[in-house]
């Protein structure tokens, strides 16, 4: 993306069902679980690349034994370093005692991270966070095995505020507002409050404190727990916790907008956040592969019983459609489609732009990320340069020669590498000051390709700030001498803050944002922005359920073509020799093209839960107070 957006996070979770000495026999090693979440972090690294955190327990430890470990990195190759880590100290223990080379229960016993449950986290530092203290799993501890809890998450709280004050209600002091804590020692305090009520149970069955605590970890009710613990919630999350015992859980939201996909046959049950790090790390084809259902728990009790039940009651879905624009691996077999189709679906705006002229017209990628999309255009395009050689055919059937013939089947669609992004300056390039003149150099173009009489067409996966395209791309592709520049976007106009996991916090951000508000300035119409204040500011105080997103009126007077055309103006400058076009997806054609994912929340105001609502207009009170704050 040319504007880079960062969005939060992957989970890993890995549940051995046979005893070690299984994977001993069968794979070699008693490390198998070990080894196979390394896979699955590694291969979801693009879900983030802050820091990374890997929890392991063991079963059926005495007491007296270590049976949770856990490492954490914030370093720059955070996988590798905790991993590196990890090693370091099997390797440690191994060297030391040769003896237990063959022993799976000493190896058990005496070595960290060994165990058969796991749980691993990756994230992108948001809120400029990126502290060890930030990096999941979180863990809160106890004396009480059952009563310890690890928990990470793929997700954002719009009402963290709220859920904070809950816990104070309760009588908790919670360290911090943030939204993985709070979540945690809301869990927690429900978990508690079981753990002593079946302890009650048992002493009036007559079992001693110690026969006890195997009883209540058979009877602990996942599902109650959560649903309890989940009833204030408002976000978009996937949260996946560890009891100390060896129960396991991971939840979903109701509006199922942050993906969660599990795999389970007789060795093992897998949940990550996309579905071909499943297919890929455990060889298994696509339809084994389940989707947690939305508003759902994927529980694993310790004694290997899986079960999926109802922890909240499922809203429409709106799955977030950036997971198949952009943040998921496009190895999986529906999102590799999803994106050609958005290719595909955008050629008729492009068409237009070049006036059909597909011969004097080139077509490209910016960045590597947009080149399944690239592949879906330039086959629509190479299908309509088809369709003109059919009719041109058809047309001169009887005055055809051979010589024409040929030249006619040797026009074809033109396509080529123009830009290469120098990944060495990216860098360089996260702090605001004297960034200008390093985001001009981010990408190298490939010179003698273009044709002053060409087009040049460029498709990337959203324009969001639009930062990298005008201090940039826009002029690097003019040293071409392009006679036009046409940039597609294959998303639709990002023009509302997300608060359910992408770092898209402030409104005037948002390119869309600040060309409606120019467009506003332009007609004299700029009193909305005014009147779009004062029903935001009314409902201050409102409950979220009252609230309604006012925001929308500053784009109700324009088309989108209008704000895509103020766009383009604002992102040229006068040293640009070329004509320059903005071409966006249009929100209908989003919808055909990703039918499952149709959260379009940051493209429409349509968002999916109440909070969101709340944001959006905190988010536009923020910039017309001229606050520099998040909406949430």
């Amino acid at each position: 993306m040319s504007d880079a957006l960062k969005h939060e996070c992957g989970i890993a979770l890995v549940r051995l069902l046979k005893p070690l000495e299984y994977y001993k026999e069968k794979y070699g090693t008693a490390f198998y679980g070990i080894q196979k979440m390394y896979l699955m972090m590694e291969k979801q690294h693009n879900r983030g690349q802050d820091g990374a955190g890997f929890a392991s327990i063991k079963l059926d430890v005495e007491p007296g034994e270590r049976y949770i470990s856990r490492v954490r990195s914030n370093h720059a190759q955070p996988i590798q370093d905790v991993f590196k880590q990890i090693n370091e100290r099997v390797n440690e223990e191994m060297t030391s005692h040769p003896e237990y080379a063959n022993d799976v229960a000493a190896q058990k016993a005496n070595i960290p991270y060994i165990g058969e449950l796991f749980l691993g986290h990756v994230r992108y530092g948001t809120f400029g966070k990126n502290s060890i203290e930030s990096v999941h799993p979180f863990l809160r501890q106890s004396n009480w095995m059952h009563r310890n809890l690890i928990l990470a998450g793929n997700f954002n709280m719009t009402n963290v505020k709220e859920l904070f004050e809950n816990l104070v209600e309760l009588g908790q002091h919670p360290k911090e507002m943030a939204d993985t804590v709070t979540v945690m020692e809301k869990i927690g305090h429900f978990l508690d409050k079981e753990v002593m009520q079946l302890y009650q149970d048992c002493k009036l069955e007559g079992y001693s404190k110690r026969e006890a605590s195997p009883v209540i970890a058979d009877r602990l009710d996942i599902a109650k727990i959560l649903t309890r613990s989940a009833k204030n919630l408002d976000g978009g999350y996937a949260m996946a916790g560890l009891l100390g015992h060896g129960d396991a859980f991971v939840f979903r939201d109701p509006a199922g907008i942050r993906p969660a996909y599990f795999y389970q046959d007789d060795e093992v049950v897998v949940v990550a956040s996309e579905r071909p790090v499943i297919q890929t790390v455990f060889n298994v084809p696509f339809d084994s592969v389940q989707e947690i259902e939305p508003g759902n728990a994927l529980i694993i009790k310790k004694n290997g019983k899986v079960s999926m039940e109802q922890i909240l009651e499922p809203t429409v879905k709106k799955a977030c459609s950036f997971e198949r624009i952009y943040f998921s691996r496009g190895s999986d077999a529906e999102i590799y489609q999803e994106r050609k189709n958005l290719g595909k679906l955008i050629l008729p705006a492009v068409l237009e732009s070049i006036d059909s002229d597909t011969d004097n017209t080139v077509f490209s990628y910016i960045p590597n990320t947009a080149e399944t999309s690239f592949y879906g255009l330039v086959e629509a395009a190479q299908d309509f340069l088809n369709q003109r050689k059919n009719n041109y055919i058809l047309a001169n059937r009887n005055t055809l020669t051979a010589e024409t013939l040929q030249e006619l089947l040797a026009v074809k669609i033109r396509t080529e590498k123009v830009a290469i992004k120098d990944a060495k300056l990216r860098t360089f390039i996260t702090e605001d000051s004297s960034r200008d003149d390093l985001v001009a150099h981010v990408y190298d173009v490939t010179y003698g390709v273009i044709k002053p009489t060409d087009n040049l067409v460029i498709i990337d996966d959203s324009i969001v700030r639009g930062t990298t395209l005008k201090m940039s791309i826009i002029k690097m592709m003019d040293r071409l001498n392009p006679k036009r520049i046409v940039i597609v976007s294959s998303a639709p106009q990002i023009r509302y803050p997300d608060c359910y996991g992408i770092d898209m916090a402030k409104l005037e951000g948002l390119v869309a944002f600040r060309a409606a508000l120019a467009l506003l300035k332009e007609r004299n119409l700029y009193h909305i922005v005014d009147e779009v204040y004062a029903k935001c500011k009314a409902q201050e105080n409102y409950i979220d359920s009252d609230v309604i997103n006012y925001v929308t009126a500053i784009y109700d007077q324009f088309t989108p073509e209008e704000v895509s055309d103020k766009i383009a103006e604002m992102l040229s400058s006068p040293e640009i020799n070329a004509e320059v076009k903005i071409i966006f997806q249009k929100v209908e054609d989003l919808h055909i093209a990703c039918p499952k994912n149709l959260g379009d929340w940051y493209f429409t105001g349509d968002y999916p839960t109440p909070g969101g609502n709340r944001v959006v207009n905190r988010a536009f009170m923020n910039f017309y107070e001229g606050k520099d704050a998040r909406a949430y």
